[in-house]
């Protein structure tokens, strides 16, 4: 399982026709989340002309946006229509608005509003989330060094270990290759290391 999101708080910014639009996104997992961000981002911004939003939540597939003012589907569709072509989810973006005196029309809103959006997913930068098994290893000290290798040949990212007794090295692996890791194992450690899995969790990949 694996999904679109963003990285970190971003911001950007632009002028158009003497309006300066500021776009600001970042990752959030819940819709209360999302209203915290809005509402932080309306008062520091409590003189602009508008504060547009939209957001996109994976829990119960929620998406919600809101024009402030604007023309009707001038604002927060366009702003909504870019976060769902960018297939992010767990995202909001606010697209804040002082107006230069110039009007731009409703087709130079909608152009205005998805730039703004637009600049705003590019600056909190897009990332890839897929959903790993949480794994441990543990083996005798005398096989560690081999399994040490052989985990992350088979694209295991080790995130703990534990020098007791016995090792025990934990770690997050996509699903498709615990098979090929059991056997490396296996060969490896002339099946003494025991593998457990410990639940499960999202991490961020490449997006190359």
């Amino acid at each position: 399982m694996e999904y679109l999101t963003v990285k970190k708080e971003g911001q950007d910014e632009f002028i158009e026709k003497k309006s300066r639009f500021i776009g600001s996104c970042r990752p959030v997992k819940t819709e209360e989340e999302a209203l915290a961000f809005i509402a932080a981002l309306k008062t520091k911004y409590w003189d602009a002309s508008h504060n547009v939003y939209a957001y996109i939540l994976r829990e119960n597939g929620v998406q919600r946006f809101s024009d402030d003012g604007e023309p009707q589907g001038t604002a927060g569709i366009p702003v909504l229509d870019t976060l769902k072509k960018a297939g992010v989810t767990d995202t909001v973006v606010v697209a804040t608005r002082y107006f230069g005196g110039i009007l731009l029309g409703g087709g130079g809103l909608i152009r205005a509003y998805s730039h703004t959006a637009s600049i705003a997913l590019a600056a909190a930068q897009k990332i890839a989330m897929r959903e790993c098994l949480l794994l441990s290893a543990a083996c005798d000290y005398s096989a560690y060094g081999r399994i040490q290798g052989v985990i992350p040949e088979c694209g295991g990212v080790v995130d703990d270990t534990d020098f007791l007794e016995a090792v025990t090295v934990r770690f997050h692996l996509d699903p498709a290759s615990v098979g090929a890791l059991e056997k490396r194992l296996a060969d490896a450690t002339a099946g003494t290391c025991v593998l457990q899995e410990e639940g499960k969790r999202f991490f961020e990949f490449s997006m190359e």
